[in-house]
């Protein structure tokens, strides 16, 4: 039996299908669910290269304020359901950072979407679905 599962979430229907998911099969256990703030996301989505530090602190707070918005729907999903979670978001690399987070918080489960965000994104993130499973210290549930 899971005690604390960790929820990748970010804006696509998989990962809230995952978190549904893991508060119907896993009701008694801590739920967080985390997004992933990527700074590679900053720039492919920019364009730019020398002239996004200028704009990092700009960007940064956008990203956050973003994060803080998809974890409101993440708790609200959740208060839906009858069920309370905790929440947070971390900056880095999507793989790595989730696998970071599993050792540095005592998670013993997570359940994640097969794929994230929508468009050219999503085949990227099918990948990171993989890298999870793979390099994961601790059992993964992937939704469909």
């Amino acid at each position: 039996m899971a005690h604390h599962v960790l929820v990748p979430y970010d804006d696509s229907e998989r990962s809230t299908d995952a978190l549904e998911f893991a508060i119907e099969e896993h009701p008694e256990a801590t739920i967080t669910a985390v997004h992933v703030i990527d700074p590679s996301d900053f720039y492919a989505a920019t364009g730019m290269e020398g002239g996004a530090m200028a704009n990092y602190d700009a960007i940064m707070e956008h990203q956050n304020e973003r994060a803080e918005n998809l974890l409101e729907d993440a708790r609200e999903i959740a208060s839906d359901a009858g069920a309370e979670i905790e929440t947070d978001h971390v900056v880095g690399s999507v793989s790595r950072s989730i696998l970071e987070y599993v050792d540095e918080h005592d998670i013993d489960h997570v359940v994640l979407g097969s794929h994230g965000r929508t468009g050219a994104r999503r085949i990227l993130l099918g990948s990171v679905a993989e890298t999870i499973t793979r390099r994961s210290p601790v059992p993964v549930t992937i939704v469909r």
